[in-house]
C-alpha cells in the first residue's frame, strides 16, 4: 500500500497516510498538493492537526561509484525507494578537458626559439597540494546523495540515517566509494544522526528480509539493483536484537520490520555544461559561437520539464538544448527525443537541478 507524505501548515513533516485518505482530504478541501523537488505526491494540511506525534523513520543509503541506492523505511512500510545515477564519469571527463585546455593555454605564451633557461615558465608561487580535499568527481557523487536525503527530510520525519561504509586494507585511496565517505557522513549528520554499517551487515539483513539483489547488470533501473540495499540498511534501525547467531545450523536473525511495495524513483543530475565564452577550439574566421549555460532564447531553461507536440504526438521530457527556432527535448537518460518548434512546447515544471522519473 502506497503511503503519501503529509506536511503540516507550518511546513513540518508528519507521518505519511494512505493514498485514499489523502485524496479524500483533497476533495474535501482539507489539504492541498505539496510541491517538492523529488516529484513525490505529497499533501499539506490546511488546518492544524489534532496531534503531531511521529514514529521512527530511517533513510538507508548505499553509496556507489556509478549508482547509489537510497530508501525510506518505517516499522510498518517501505515509504520510498530511489535509484541514483551518479555524475562521476561526466565530471571526470570535464575535469580532464579543463586540465588539457589549461595546459594548452599556458604553452602558447612560451617562446621556444630562445634557450630553455630564458623561457617564460612561471615558477610556482606556493605549494597548494597540502590540503586533503575531496576530488570533484567524488564530491559530486556524495552531494547528489546529500541533496536527495535533505529533500526526503522535508517530506518525512526522519529520525536516523543508516550509511554503508567501505573498509579497505592497505592503500585507502583505491576506491572512489571510500574516498570522502567521512566528509559525506559529517554532512549527513546535519540532517539526522548517522549510523554506519558495513557491507556484510547489509547482506545479512537483506537475506533476513528475503530480498534478492540483481548483480547481473548494475545499471538496471530497478529496486533489486541498488535500492534493495537501501531498504536493508534502513531496516537495521528497527532491529530489536543486534546480534546474529547460528542455532542448530540455522541462522537466527532479529525480528524484521514490514517491507512493502512502493514506486522506484530514478534520479540524476541534469548534465548541463557550464557557460563558456566560446568553444574550446578555434573556428573559421577566428569567431567562436556561444557554448553551454542554462538559458535559452525561447524562455525555457535547460532541465525544465516540458510537454511538446509534433505531428499530433505529445511528448514529455526535459529541455536539453536549442536552435534558432526549435527546442531540444531529452528523456531521463538525457538522450534527445527530438527537436520541437518552440511555440509547440509547454512548460510543466521549472528546473530544480534534478531529473526525476518513476
Amino acid at each position: 500500500m502506497l503511503r503519501v507524505p503529509v506536511i503540516s501548515p507550518d511546513g513540518k513533516p508528519l507521518m505519511p497516510t494512505k493514498a485514499s485518505r489523502a485524496r479524500r482530504w483533497l476533495n474535501q478541501g482539507l489539504a492541498v498538493i505539496y510541491q517538492n523537488d523529488l516529484n513525490v505526491f505529497a499533501v499539506q494540511l490546511v488546518n492544524q492537526p489534532s496531534g503531531e506525534q511521529t514514529q521512527d523513520i530511517a533513510i538507508g543509503i548505499d553509496p556507489g561509484k556509478m549508482f547509489s541506492g537510497i530508501a525510506v523505511q518505517s516499522n510498518n512500510a517501505t515509504l520510498w525507494t530511489g535509484h541514483l545515477v551518479l555524475p562521476y564519469k561526466k565530471v571526470r571527463v570535464r575535469m580532464d578537458t579543463r586540465q588539457m585546455m589549461r595546459r594548452t593555454r599556458r604553452s602558447r605564451r612560451i617562446n621556444r626559439k630562445v634557450p630553455y633557461s630564458q623561457r617564460s615558465h612561471r615558477q610556482k608561487r606556493f605549494s597548494n597540494r597540502v590540503s586533503k580535499k575531496v576530488p570533484p568527481s567524488i564530491r559530486a557523487n556524495r552531494q547528489l546523495e546529500q541533496r536527495v536525503a535533505k529533500e526526503l527530510s522535508l517530506l518525512y520525519p526522519v529520525k536516523a540515517i543508516v550509511y554503508e561504509i567501505v573498509k579497505a586494507r592497505g592503500n585507502k585511496g583505491f576506491s572512489p566509494v571510500m574516498v570522502g565517505q567521512s566528509w559525506s557522513i559529517s554532512q549527513l549528520e546535519k540532517i539526522a544522526p548517522v549510523t554506519q554499517k558495513q557491507g556484510w551487515e547489509t547482506a545479512l539483513k537483506r537475506e533476513a528480509l528475503g530480498l534478492v539483489k540483481d548483480k547481473t547488470d548494475k545499471s538496471r533501473q530497478s529496486v533489486n539493483t541498488h535500492a534493495v540495499d537501501g531498504i536493508a540498511l534502513a531496516a537495521t534501525h528497527f532491529f530489536r536484537r543486534k546480534n546474529y547467531y547460528h542455532s542448530k545450523g540455522k541462522l537466527s536473525v532479529p525480528e524484521n520490520c514490514n517491507i512493502t511495495n512502493t514506486l522506484i524513483f530514478v534520479i540524476r543530475r541534469a548534465p548541463i555544461s557550464r557557460r563558456q565564452l566560446h568553444l574550446l577550439q578555434f573556428s573559421k574566421g577566428g569567431k567562436r559561437r556561444k557554448y553551454g549555460g542554462t538559458t535559452t532564447s525561447h524562455g525555457f531553461r535547460k532541465g525544465d520539464y516540458v510537454e511538446a507536440v509534433k505531428a499530433g504526438k505529445v511528448t514529455r521530457g526535459w529541455v536539453s538544448g536549442e536552435t534558432a527556432r526549435q527546442v531540444s527535448v531529452s528523456d531521463i537518460d538525457w538522450k534527445r527525443i527530438g527537436q520541437f518548434t518552440a511555440r509547440k512546447v509547454r512548460l510543466l515544471k521549472r528546473s530544480t537541478g534534478l531529473i526525476v522519473n518513476y
